[in-house]
């Protein structure tokens, strides 16, 4: 049971654990995790988790470099870190959906600090009084992503990270970027439109070692299931819309991709409401659960000053003041957003009931399944969904009921995310023996900081590559699946000039219906390991199959790392490492190329003149793309080395 958990380090030993090279390294660590994750989420539509490579690093900085560091101290690090990574998620979600709607210029610094902030601050405090009859009091949640990370902590404790790993891979992921953006050495992007008949077929990858990495930190399952999105709307949906297509107006490729630009995006936005509706209906038994224990958990909140160190949090008067301080900022910002009290007062009171609901979902959820598969997309569906239907009720409309709406979804998603992470964090602190006052002090640092770069950040990609649209011509956008989707979905709810093509949608929806119904009554009675999940699938119709074709190469990596380790005889346990060693790599190649790319945005608005290489070389075809393929291939085999590896005989663990 989870209350029978014998912490790594006693109640009754004391270590260093929330200091100065903590909390230092870790709010480090949460503003480039946080900066990578916007870029990543911007352009593959979802972010990855910073808990174990910030571990890993964390370890490698305290005991590799400064020849010292506690395992409390790594944890205080992580769980600083990783609040980072959650807010970004938080944000990039909704917020960007604002410029594109029209409402906003630029990214408005004060308002996308104060929706992070206080979206990070609320999740932090409502989940702290969940703590107890969550984690402590019921052995049904397991925590499996939470788990797996405390087990990095200690066999770090013991000996052998692989610190020069994450850091190797990330020096490769920033070079390969740096080699397509800066040197022009390797194709951005290999596409091809063929003519068939009337219609036409396109087929496309980007060399991207990052959207790669994606696919293997997602694992073989949900990579598979992105790429058949994909597939039902490249080899479905727009050979379908091609047919009697005027190829004369462009290229083959060009039309196709115009296609894609004009009708699938309205495609793929019917599959994501469907699927997160779903999604949320699907865990409407734990919903009730969460909210009993939520209720529960605010009953109880006592004073814990004179219980062991590991049952100490935050007293109920800090608790109630960092709420109260998220309240006003909420207030505050809705004003500024819409310069109306009533408006002001009805969202607020909107955001703080559905921030609740969600929040005690989302830490629920995360017990269960873990973060990475947490319907957080669903969520702010719903929420979406559910805000503009109250507004229109009361007689909201236009530019004031489209900012009321995305800005109680921003705020309340990021308190989902961060409501999520530090869930799992403290359970991780349960099992190491932390402090969790001091896990909990971490992540409200770790939400407050980071939230001061998140417009900057998001304000330099939109001026270097565009989010959404092309900032200047030949400049691939970043495509930001979800906040386009809400763009879309918000504007065609308020203004009348943007009226959704129901047919599309409703042609989405369909296939959404249709995947539910498969899984649900096909391959669920059976047990089958694969499973039909509609929202990768939806998210999959919605990107460009240049995405989601290296997040498949990423995923059968992941497959193929598996099957060759129980091939040669490996143990189970032997496998797992095999994974992580590869894992941990990923993260590398993720975090690097992700970093050059902010690093890149600021040379291209400083324009300088990019590619190194003359462009004839990018446009002679063949070797050109033989370049790039082998490029992406060398990183691949390194991916596949790295995993595979055994350890020198006598190595710690890994």
């Amino acid at each position: 049971m989870a209350s029978e958990i014998q912490p790594y380090i006693p109640a009754s030993k004391s270590l260093p654990e929330f200091t100065f090279q903590a909390v230092g390294l870790g709010l480090l660590l949460s503003l480039i995790m946080c900066s990578a994750n916007i870029y990543v989420g911007l352009y593959a539509g979802m972010t990855v988790s910073a808990a174990i490579p910030a571990s890993v690093i964390s370890m490698g900085v305290l005991r590799g470099l400064l020849r010292r560091g506690t395992i409390l101290e790594n944890n205080v690090v992580h769980t600083i870190a990783s609040s980072g990574e959650s807010l970004a998620a938080g944000i990039i979600f909704t917020v960007p959906a604002l410029l594109l709607l029209g409402l906003w210029e630029e990214f408005n610094y004060w308002e996308t600090t104060l929706i992070a902030m206080a979206g990070g601050v609320m999740g932090v405090v409502m989940m702290i009084p969940l703590r107890k009859p969550m984690i402590i009091d019921q052995p049904e949640l397991r925590f499996p992503e939470g788990v797996a990370c405390a087990e990095v902590l200690k066999a770090g404790d013991k000996g052998g990270a692989e610190m020069m790993g994450i850091f190797g891979a990330l020096g490769i992921g920033a070079l390969f970027k740096s080699l397509v953006t800066i040197g022009g050495l390797f194709k951005p992007t290999l596409e091809w439109g063929f003519r068939v008949g009337r219609t036409g077929f396109y087929l496309g990858t980007d060399i991207s070692p990052m959207l790669m990495a994606v696919g293997f930190i997602v694992g073989f399952e949900v990579s598979l299931l992105v790429f058949l999105g994909g597939a039902i709307s490249f080899l479905g949906a727009i050979p379908v819309l091609a047919w009697g297509a005027d190829f004369t107006s462009g290229s083959t490729t060009d039309v196709l991709m115009g296609i894609w630009d004009e009708k699938i995006r309205f495609f793929g936005i019917g599959a994501m409401v469907v699927a997160g509706i779903y999604s949320i209906a699907k865990i409407a038994g734990s919903m009730g659960a969460a909210l009993r224990t939520a209720v529960r958990g605010i009953r109880g909140l006592e004073d814990t000053s004179s219980l062991p160190r590991t049952e100490q949090g935050i007293t109920g008067r800090a608790l109630f003041t960092l709420m109260a301080m998220s309240l006003l900022l909420t207030v505050g910002v809705y004003y500024m957003m819409t310069g109306s009290i009533g408006t002001t007062a009805v969202t607020s009171v909107l955001m703080f009931v559905l921030a609740f609901f969600f929040v005690a979902v989302a830490s629920y959820i995360v017990g269960l399944v873990g973060s990475s598969n947490s319907p957080v997309s669903g969520m702010t569906i719903c929420t979406v969904l559910i805000t503009a239907g109250l507004l229109l009720v009361l007689g909201y409309t236009g530019p004031g009921g489209m900012l009321a709406t995305l800005g109680v979804a921003g705020v309340v998603c990021c308190a989902a995310c961060t409501s999520g992470d530090i869930c799992q964090d403290l359970k991780i602190g349960q099992i190491v023996g932390a402090t969790p006052r001091r896990l909990q002090m971490g992540e409200v640092l770790g939400t407050i900081l980071p939230a001061f770069i998140i417009a900057p950040v998001m304000q330099l990609l939109q001026n270097a590559y565009g989010i959404g649209e092309p900032a200047r011509e030949g400049v691939a956008a970043l495509k930001a699946p979800q906040a386009v989707m809400f763009e879309k979905l918000v504007g065609g709810i308020f203004d009348a000039s943007k009226e959704l093509p129901w047919d599309l949608v409703a042609w989405g929806a369909g296939v959404g219906v249709v995947a539910i119904v498969i899984d649900h009554l096909v391959l669920k009675p059976r047990n089958t390991k694969f499973r039909l999940h509609a929202m990768p699938l939806a998210v999959g119709m919605y990107l460009p199959w240049t995405v989601t074709f290296p997040i498949l190469m990423g995923g059968l990596i992941y497959w193929w790392v598996e099957r060759e380790s129980k091939l040669r005889g490996d143990s189970d346990e032997q496998r797992q490492k095999a994974v992580h060693r590869g894992l941990l790599f990923s993260s590398g190649l993720v975090a690097g190329e992700a970093i050059m790319g902010i690093l890149i945005a600021v040379l291209v608005i400083s324009q300088l003149d990019m590619p190194l290489l003359p462009s004839s070389w990018l446009e002679s075809g063949f070797p050109a793309d033989l370049a790039s393929a082998v490029g992406l291939g060398a990183v691949i085999a390194l991916l596949v080395g790295k995993s595979l590896r055994k350890p020198a005989a006598g190595a710690g663990p890994t």
